[in-house]
């Protein structure tokens, strides 16, 4: 919900109702999981009317947790100093969401779109909501999230460090990017419509699922890419996946550590596909499903 500051409807690109509602549904009807144990949450931001009438009418007992609080949602509470970076991360935020900490499993739901600074917007860089940022982004650190766009040189970066944390990206059992819209911006409406096959002058229509961060993350790049090439931000967009999947022989020589305990282990599978047209895989099991 990352274009949400208020519980007001708005045109920008943020996560569907729809998509939201199915996935509470499958959680209930599928799952057998009981409403009081799901809570949605959007600890940096505002979880709109759209989702939480739409939710709360089918399942009354999920709880709603959100930045501001009010009509309904419960405000988060964060728990500080959770987050152990790797190297010296400057003023990045290190406080955890509770809802977030004290859950038993997460889903990472993200959206299907590109950024000005480190390309694309999607699991990975989702997880910064989690933490104890300010509802105004300008306030915030951002230190190590973008790559070099000039010359691709290998660096430690942030993202990695939220995906192998044990109460974000080891905790979570699903990843899900939402492509119901898609665009190339990061705010606005969603913006332009999806021109290259599949989608042929439609919108994305799509939903990419895993249970392997980096592939979901990797899968859904080559998508971005595939669609606007010449789009800047997205030069070199890939060296976070890059150095998760190495570890632990990153191409930064950074040594990635989950509570001062250095990693051993890559955190997922990262390839890009052949081409925009066939795409296939080598490592990565694509299974595309036309509905």
């Amino acid at each position: 919900m990352n274009n949400a500051i208020t519980h007001h409807d708005t045109i920008e690109l943020n996560s569907s109702p729809y998509t939201t509602l199915a996935l509470v549904r499958s959680l209930v009807c599928d799952g057998g999981v009981r409403e009081q144990d799901i809570v949605l949450c959007e600890p940096s931001r505002a979880i709109t009317d759209s989702i939480y009438n739409k939710v709360h009418r089918a399942f009354p007992g999920v709880r709603f947790i959100d930045n501001i609080g009010g009509d309904g949602r419960e405000k988060c509470e964060y728990y500080p100093e959770q987050i152990v970076y790797s190297v010296d991360n400057g003023k990045m935020a290190r406080g955890l969401a509770k809802c977030v900490v004290d859950a038993d499993y997460l889903i990472n739901t993200a959206l299907l779109k590109t950024h000005s600074g480190p390309g694309v917007t999607l699991t990975s860089k989702n997880w910064y909501g989690a933490t104890d940022i300010n509802l105004l982004w300008r306030q915030n650190a951002h230190n190590n999230v973008s790559q070099d766009k000039r010359h691709g040189k290998p660096g430690y970066k942030t993202f990695v460090d939220w995906m192998a944390h044990k109460d974000m990206g080891q905790k979570a059992l699903l990843f899900l990017i939402d492509g119901t819209y898609g665009s190339r911006d990061v705010n606005g409406a969603p913006n332009p419509k999806w021109m290259k096959e599949p989608f042929c002058g439609d919108w994305a229509c799509s939903l990419i699922v895993s249970q392997d961060e980096v592939a979901c993350d990797a899968v859904a790049m080559d998508i971005i890419i595939g669609e606007w090439p010449e789009f800047g931000s997205l030069n070199y967009c890939d060296e976070y996946l890059r150095e998760a999947a190495s570890i632990p022989n990153t191409p930064s020589g950074t040594v990635y550590k989950q509570n001062g305990t250095p990693l051993t282990r890559p955190l997922g599978l990262m390839e890009h596909w052949n081409n925009a047209k066939e795409r296939k895989y080598t490592k990565i099991d694509l299974i595309y499903k036309k509905l």
